[in-house]
């Protein structure tokens, strides 16, 4: 499935149920780990909870971590809580007044959207301190990652999307060995449009989901959030994701870390 408001009803967790304690919430996001977004309208603030599953791994421990690192740089929400029991892990975040990219109000105006996502991009970029970052969001660990042989069996029954339609494993993890040079940064490490928060006047004022947070090539970022504008707002707009960035577009770095990002499934 693909990251969203969930279409169907959700079953409310108890440590949620426990978290909220008769707090006016709504779930507001679901994604493909079966993990689960909550709005929760406290008495004077907005917190966003976000709960996993424990076989999600430490998703939500690597996201607090490198969100409280990034908050001395760049905008993004202020961790709150964290917390772990058997069955699951949780992170509160205190809310932004904004929307992300892809609320309805945005879809209906992917111009301004557009613009708002490579500026934010750009400056998440130059913001976040390559020498001082303690993350890795590497090449070669996500290389690593995709050769397991336990990934390339699920890849055999893998759909590839439109632009990889006649693709296949030996085929992509050819086109993976030829590695592109690297042009080092702090990525986002998810840099989806739903993942940047946008103001009314239409300025990106902050980066959400920093899970993978870490020190590689800015095309890995950059390939994925202009990619995303397609699934989200429809052809034709990625040309303003690298305009607004301001740089040139790279087409072989875009369709390697574009094949790559699906690989990692």
């Amino acid at each position: 499935m693909i990251a969203g408001p969930p279409e169907r009803a959700v079953v409310v967790p108890n440590v949620v149920e426990d978290y909220v304690a008769r707090r006016p919430f709504q779930v507001v996001w679901e994604n493909a780990l079966g993990g689960l977004t909550f709005r929760i309208e406290d008495s004077s603030r907005t917190l966003y909870l976000k709960w996993m599953p424990t076989t999600a791994g430490d998703v939500l421990a690597r996201e607090a971590q490198r969100l409280r690192w990034a908050s001395v740089f760049t905008p993004v929400p202020a961790v709150v809580d964290y917390g772990v029991d058997a069955e699951s892990t949780w992170l509160v975040t205190e809310g932004i007044d904004a929307e992300n990219a892809v609320s309805p109000r945005w879809k209906l105006d992917p111009r301004s959207a557009t613009r708002a996502l490579g500026a934010g991009l750009r400056t998440l970029h130059d913001a976040l301190p390559l020498e001082d970052c303690p993350y890795e969001w590497s090449l070669e660990g996500r290389l690593d990652a995709v050769r397991e042989p336990r990934n390339l069996d699920a890849l055999e029954r893998h759909t590839w999307s439109e632009c990889f339609v006649d693709m296949t494993v030996p085929r992509a993890m050819d086109e993976l060995a030829s590695e592109p040079s690297l042009d080092l940064v702090v990525c986002h490490g998810d840099a989806c449009a739903p993942n940047t928060l946008i103001d009314a006047r239409g300025t990106w004022v902050a980066h959400l989901d920093l899970g993978n947070l870490g020190r590689g090539d800015r095309w890995a970022d950059l390939a994925i959030l202009s990619w995303s504008t397609v699934w989200n707002y429809g052809p034709g707009w990625e040309h303003l994701i690298y305009d607004s960035y301001g740089i040139e577009p790279d087409d072989e770095k875009i369709r390697f870390y574009r094949l790559l990002w699906e690989c990692e499934g």
